[in-house]
């Protein structure tokens, strides 16, 4: 394996700042997988970003296929969005206080995703995942939860069980700190796996509250529920009086505009989104049926708050980010780049004799190491890290950005152009040649 750390010592600013942040933050980053342990050296510090591309500090340009985790659907610095962000923030940056900009926002929102009568602003997915699942159990009046094996829901307690994205990446899926209690009314069960949910709820139906899963599962890099299995989910959990949740953060709008609801055609009961919805500012929201959604207070006793929830920067821009991914061609466009990758990134693995295996939904995507086909938490382990190790310090050293990481999706923007893809194809090629 190629030494990344020597590597990044060329970065003199970047390592510079890694050794300011290692002092004063925990392990250096705000966010576990930002670190760059699994592949080791130290973390690039971001200065700039413009379009497809990144800009660290010491001046080196990436074609950027992180996309801040998602959000940055349209690219980076959309000169819309920035525009709209400058005036909104002429006005105030937060009031603490109603604006009409809630609302405006909240009916697009429900417009497009129709599984929805309510939804309630808040600051991130995690806030998201954690508020509904509090009004799924005051709605049933039951406790315990069904997630699945690799589903990363945020870092609530009693959701860090067997959870995928950073949890995933460095080898730790229960987090210490969380009572047993709170594990104790989390159920566990393998993705794709339907024989099992069936036999979970037939034997426990009294007691569960809901089942919340990734409808594609983005936090163990990108996969696909099997024919069949999102239609059983629905049909067991409403034949049980369970409250089924979609955790859309990641597959909001990335699957398809709709969601991966609208694109599986599946109506849950209640729907977590994030990401795309803030344009690249914090921001998360839930929302379901009336009568679910009427728990919520102040309209009903179930209780959640938040004092920057809905605040006029992070609306502003998710309004403007969803006008401009409403009108014509845009989809048709992010979907051509990402065909055009996944044909090109299978085609160079091929050339290059590296087993890999592909997977897409939408405008996310994952390439793991292994021969095996990825179904669920476990097959996803049985990728090779050093190889995915080489292949990211080579693809950063051509010039490519992906996640730092084998079990985290990689995302395409209405950006990237052919030429983007073009390079990033000829660097993968290049980059298993040497694995």
């Amino acid at each position: 394996m190629i030494n990344l750390k020597v590597v990044m010592n060329t970065f003199d600013i970047s390592r510079k700042l890694f050794k300011r942040a290692v002092r004063v933050i925990p392990g250096g980053v705000n966010s576990p997988v930002r670190a760059f342990r699994a592949v080791g050296g130290n973390p690039l510090f971001i200065e700039r970003a413009k379009g497809s591309r990144i800009y660290d500090a010491d001046g080196n340009s990436y074609v950027d296929y992180v996309l801040s985790w998602g959000p940055m659907i349209l690219g980076h610095t959309h000169p819309a969005v920035i525009r709209a962000i400058k005036k909104a923030a002429d006005r105030g940056t937060s009031f603490g206080a109603p604006t009409a900009l809630e609302i405006e926002l909240a009916e697009l929102v429900l417009k497009i995703y129709p599984s929805m009568d309510k939804v309630r602003m808040v600051n991130s997915g995690t806030e998201a995942t954690m508020s509904a699942i509090r009004v799924a159990r005051g709605f049933t009046g039951r406790d315990k939860i069904i997630k699945f094996e690799g589903c990363y829901h945020g870092h609530a307690d009693g959701l860090l069980v067997k959870a995928g994205s950073g949890a995933m990446t460095f080898g730790l899926p229960d987090s210490p700190g969380v009572p047993k209690a709170y594990a104790r009314n989390t159920i566990t069960l393998p993705h794709n796996d339907v024989d099992a949910l069936k036999k979970m709820i037939e034997g426990q139906w009294r007691d569960i509250a809901c089942v919340i899963l990734e409808p594609v599962v983005g936090n163990i890099g990108c996969v696909l529920p099997q024919p069949g299995f999102l239609e059983a989910v629905r049909k067991l959990t409403r034949k049980n009086g369970i409250v089924l949740i979609f955790d859309e953060v990641m597959t909001g709008f990335r699957v398809a505009f709709g969601g991966a609801q609208a694109h599986y055609g599946i109506k849950p009961d209640m729907t977590c989104l994030g990401k795309v919805i803030g344009g690249g500012l914090p921001v998360g929201a839930y929302g379901g049926r009336k009568e679910i959604m009427a728990m919520v207070s102040p309209e009903g006793p179930v209780y959640q708050a938040g004092t920057l929830s809905g605040n006029p920067l992070a609306m502003t821009a998710g309004i403007t980010t969803l006008k401009e991914l409403s009108r014509p061609g845009v989809y048709k466009k992010i979907e051509k780049n990402c065909v055009q990758l996944e044909k090109g990134l299978r085609d160079a693995a091929k050339r290059a004799g590296v087993k890999t295996r592909f997977y897409r939904a939408g405008s996310m995507f994952c390439t793991y190491f292994t021969d095996v086909d990825v179904l669920d938490y476990e097959t996803a382990k049985t990728a090779d890290t050093k190889k995915f190790g080489v292949f990211f310090s080579e693809m950063l050293q051509s010039g490519v950005n992906i996640a730092p990481s084998q079990f985290e999706a990689g995302f395409m923007s209405l950006a990237h152009s052919e030429k983007d893809i073009d390079h990033t194809i000829a660097s993968a090629y290049k980059a298993l040649k040497k694995i």
